[in-house]
């Protein structure tokens, strides 16, 4: 009875992992550029969707640039312990995986990532206390210029912080951009080249440059706590509402610039020493731009005439795909079982 009984298990457990795999999302990878054009890959069982209802769920994510072309499961919020982030006052961890510091300078505009289709400028915030040798910094917003739109996102001053108060503010080319309230809703730019976001209700959202960017932001606070422990001193009427952000890119060319674009160059050799408890990095005047959605640092890139992006997929290609395009993050097609 006992041998019975432990077949008839391993049969449901077969046929419950073949059911929960039939039914998984798989993803095919459009970019002509990419490492895994062309091929189908299946999301795990572990998150066999790329978007759950449930927020706080694991999703699937594929990265078609990966020389493995596999999928594995992830959050949609920023680490701050990843590649491609840059959070607190400002930390960035490298495309190398190094962790680095720019404070910049408050109220100015530095460019984090410049490329020929793709320039992104972060604006700081801040404040210098007596006796301190420099300004305490933190990311107040992004001005992103993507082929030929414009994207600010921005965090907004307030002297409290109310997580159930929306502290971001969008534009794009210059309008305002309201994105629809509750979590998981959405916003498609005009040619479906831009799609905003919401995570949470308020305050965490997910911006995708099309085969170019995914970029997940959270508005926080300093909090008592970070003040208490980096004797920032904040001010009674300012909770230095800032970003916290991550990047994942899919397009970057080899001699990409920035702040935190040159740490994905491939022959990039990082400044930041090794060992060093918070390894400072400089250039300010290299990469100082002049507004939040100006390109002219001495290091840019930006040129959109000569770098914007071809279609990577051919209409003919799309009508013979039975998938929901614009739906995985802008480097691949989400196909539903």
């Amino acid at each position: 009875m006992g041998i019975r009984s432990s077949s008839f298990f391993i049969i449901l457990i077969i046929f419950v992992s073949t059911v929960i795999q039939a039914k998984a999302d798989s993803v095919y990878c459009s970019n002509p550029a990419s490492r895994c054009y062309g091929k189908y890959i299946q999301c795990p069982y572990e998150c066999p969707s790329t978007s759950y209802e449930n927020r706080k769920a694991e999703v699937c994510h594929v990265n078609c640039d990966s020389p493995v072309c596999k999928s594995h499961c992830k959050y949609r919020k920023p680490n701050c312990n990843s590649p491609g982030s840059a959070c607190y006052d400002p930390r960035f961890i490298g495309g190398d995986g190094i962790v680095f510091y720019f404070h910049g300078k408050s109220n100015e505009h530095f460019s984090l990532v410049s490329d020929t289709s793709l320039q992104i400028n972060g604006r700081f915030i801040g404040h210098h206390p007596a006796g301190r040798t420099r300004d305490f910094t933190w990311i107040q917003a992004l001005g992103i210029l993507f082929n030929s739109h414009s994207i600010s996102l921005e965090a907004t001053k307030a002297a409290t912080w109310n997580s159930e108060v929306d502290h971001r503010k969008f534009s794009y080319n210059g309008e305002e951009l309201v994105v629809p309230e509750g979590a998981l809703s959405s916003w498609y730019s005009p040619e479906k080249e831009v799609k905003v976001e919401r995570v949470e209700n308020k305050n965490s959202v997910i911006v995708t440059l099309k085969d170019t960017a995914e970029i997940m932001v959270n508005v926080v606070p300093v909090t008592k706590e970070d003040d208490r422990v980096h004797h920032y001193k904040v001010p009674s009427d300012d909770c230095f509402a800032h970003l916290e952000v991550q990047f994942r890119f899919f397009s970057l060319s080899p001699n990409v610039d920035g702040v935190l674009g040159r740490t994905y160059r491939p022959d990039f050799e990082n400044p930041a020493k090794p060992g060093v408890a918070m390894p400072v990095v400089g250039g300010e005047d290299k990469y100082r731009t002049t507004s939040l959605l100006s390109p002219d640092c001495s290091t840019c890139l930006f040129s959109p005439e000569t770098g914007s992006n071809e279609e990577t997929t051919s209409q003919t290609e799309i009508l013979t795909l039975d998938c929901t395009r614009g739906a995985s993050a802008g480097y691949g097609i989400v196909c539903k079982k």
